[in-house]
């Protein structure tokens, strides 16, 4: 089988073609309604609206027999440690060797820093007029040196 984090899934089409030409039934799982072909071997999974509602979804049923499909990291890793064979968006596998390292920087929190740390750098810029936004710090109408 194979389970489907289709929220943000860029490759569904695909999926339905290897789904097609293998047999392998497929669960498109979402917290919304998505347009998934009227076939036998689809099924639309809709979730409730809780946050990862439906990463847990397909994590309670990621085993050695299922394959995943998704983008999110952290669903990868809960799934890799189920046994559970899974593909990222471009097709690669996750492995449990290189998504650790990942992993750990989500949970230290180093992309929300990174994040943080880029907008304030960004707003500064713009406060201080080191960076120009026409309409917002330069060239405003109504204020002196604009036209």
């Amino acid at each position: 089988m194979i389970l489907v984090d289709a929220d943000a899934c860029p490759v569904k089409d695909e999926i339905y073609r290897v789904a097609r030409r293998t047999g392998m039934s497929v669960k498109i799982v979402a917290n919304s309604y998505f347009r998934v072909p009227a076939e036998p071997l689809f099924e639309q999974v809709v979730v409730g609206d809780g946050f990862d509602a439906a990463d847990d979804w397909i994590a309670a049923r990621a085993d050695a027999r299922t394959i995943v499909v998704t983008g999110d990291i952290l669903l990868a890793d809960r799934c890799v440690k189920a046994g559970a064979t899974v593909l990222g968006h471009n097709g690669r596998p996750f492995t449990a060797a290189n998504i650790g390292g990942a992993v750990a920087a989500i949970e230290a929190g180093y992309q929300t820093d990174e994040i943080e740390q880029a907008a304030f750098a960004y707003t500064k810029a713009v406060d201080d007029g080191e960076k120009v936004i026409v309409g917002v710090n330069a060239f405003v109408e109504g204020r002196p040196g604009s036209p």
